[in-house]
């Protein structure tokens, strides 16, 4: 049994961030059934990833809301809404990433549904939280990295702001999503009273940056200088980052720079012996260690480093990656089968349970695939 089997959740959320709430919502066991708008459904459906659909529905769609119902319901439509204000009085969570405004006009806000369902954990997404200059401009991931000074941290010295290759802000703001509910979720077993929980993009992107917005605030507010090349975090020392050797790329981690170069048999140049110059030397250091690690394989210099204990690894693409045995041995794979009996194949909920990996072979609704079935359970006509 899984833990949040028998809790219901009712998510008014499209695209990514609030999707990917109830999506690890769902993968633990909680019944979460998205409402849609009848016909079209949410706006994701048709955001694709390289033009993949299945079943006329984007991949990425799939992807996010396996295990999920479909219910469609015109919110503008007073017997619709009267249908979705006595489905909000029999649930236990309610989650939405509206604009700011949007939930009010349409009668659905925090203050009326709590007085629909006192015991409700309502959950609202937003992009830059509901005040302020930006309050009412898209809440969109490449936005919120490029407004964040993220864009700033990913990539060498000299490249143009460099997002990163995925929506991360879109995911940390769904995972800050859960930990709020799961944690109210645990207090209404005393209080029974519901709660309010607000996540934006805008704060879970700066949480994402805290280590290194907390060195900026307390080292004279200096803007990170990334590394000439294979730059990977702008405040850390020589020799963190990504190298090129003979034949492939090598990642060295948090290592002092002396044990490494003991570790490679190389003397260490005088100007750079002291640990200040670690950092303040960090480019002419990297260039300097490049030369010498371009001389072998890194399959020479990982056998090297790795007897020595130095953190170092091979830097792999997914090919490569999802043929080692390292990944094979996690069994992350699962296949997802559609209505139609088409397999997807995805990934695993990446928790386990007393030692239990948890699987849902479970994919994506229809378009109201699951509005009958529901207007008859919960007594709704």
């Amino acid at each position: 049994m899984l833990p949040l089997q028998g809790v219901t959740v009712l998510e008014f959320a499209q695209f990514m961030a609030g999707p990917s709430a109830g999506l690890k919502l769902a993968d633990l066991g909680a019944r979460v059934i998205k409402i849609e708008r009848p016909e079209k459904g949410e706006s994701g459906r048709q955001i694709a990833i390289k033009n993949l659909f299945i079943e006329n529905d984007s991949l990425v769609f799939h992807t996010i809301n396996r295990n999920k119902e479909s219910y469609v319901a015109n919110l503008k439509d007073p017997e619709d809404l009267a249908k979705i204000k006595k489905l909000l009085s029999k649930v236990d969570i309610m989650t939405h990433n509206f604009r700011p405004g949007v939930m009010e006009k349409i009668g659905l806000d925090y203050d009326t549904v709590i007085k629909i369902n006192p015991q409700i954990i309502y959950g609202e997404v937003t992009g830059y939280g509901k005040k302020g200059p930006w309050s009412k401009k898209p809440g969109q991931d490449l936005l919120i990295q490029s407004l964040s000074g993220l864009n700033y941290w990913t990539g060498n010295d000299k490249d143009a702001p460099t997002p990163m290759g995925i929506a991360a802000v879109d995911m940390f703001t769904g995972f800050h999503l859960v930990q709020g509910i799961l944690a109210m979720l645990y207090q209404s077993i005393t209080t029974k009273k519901g709660a309010k929980i607000s996540v934006s993009l805008l704060e879970s992107a700066l949480d994402m940056q805290f280590e290194v917005l907390t060195t900026y605030l307390n080292n004279n507010k200096v803007q990170p200088k990334r590394a000439k090349q294979g730059n990977a975090n702008a405040f850390l020392a020589a020799p963190y980052g990504i190298y090129k050797t003979k034949d492939r790329y090598l990642a060295l981690a948090m290592i002092p720079l002396n044990e490494l170069f003991i570790a490679i048999k190389e003397e260490l140049p005088l100007e750079f012996s002291t640990k200040e110059s670690w950092f303040e030397k960090r480019d002419e250091i990297m260039t300097y260690l490049n030369a010498i690690l371009n001389k072998k394989t890194t399959k020479e210099w990982l056998s090297i480093l790795e007897a020595k204990d130095i953190w170092c690894s091979d830097v792999f693409n997914y090919k490569e990656f999802l043929h080692h045995e390292a990944y094979k041995v996690l069994e992350m794979d699962q296949t997802v089968e559609t209505i139609k009996e088409e397999i997807i194949r995805t990934t695993r909920c990446p928790i386990r349970i007393d030692k239990q990996r948890i699987f849902s072979k479970k994919s994506a609704p229809k378009v109201g695939q699951h509005t009958t079935a529901i207007n008859q359970e919960f007594n709704l006509n």
